[in-house]
């Protein structure tokens, strides 16, 4: 089953860029969590057979590339700065 697309597919919106640059120094925050999660369930439905989940994995990884690109283009850094 291929996986869903992301609830609004966009993993740096108004809302998540609030929360990561609001949060504490020790809080880990992923914008692209759903999608790991995702992949993971994955993985344990099929007894850890990676082939049977490699567009979940597709998934997780386009979405931290788009994260990614989007702090480098507002001039962003991925650990924020107190």
């Amino acid at each position: 089953m291929p996986p869903k697309a992301e609830s609004g597919g966009d993993p740096w919106n108004k809302e998540t860029k609030h929360k990561f640059e609001n949060k504490s120094k020790s809080e880990w925050f992923d914008p692209c969590q759903e999608a790991a999660a995702r992949s993971i369930r994955c993985l344990n439905r099929n007894g850890g057979d990676r082939q049977m989940c490699t567009d979940y994995f597709e998934a997780y990884r386009a979405c931290k590339k788009e994260w990614i690109n989007k702090r480098k283009y507002e001039g962003g850094s991925l650990f924020r700065k107190e």
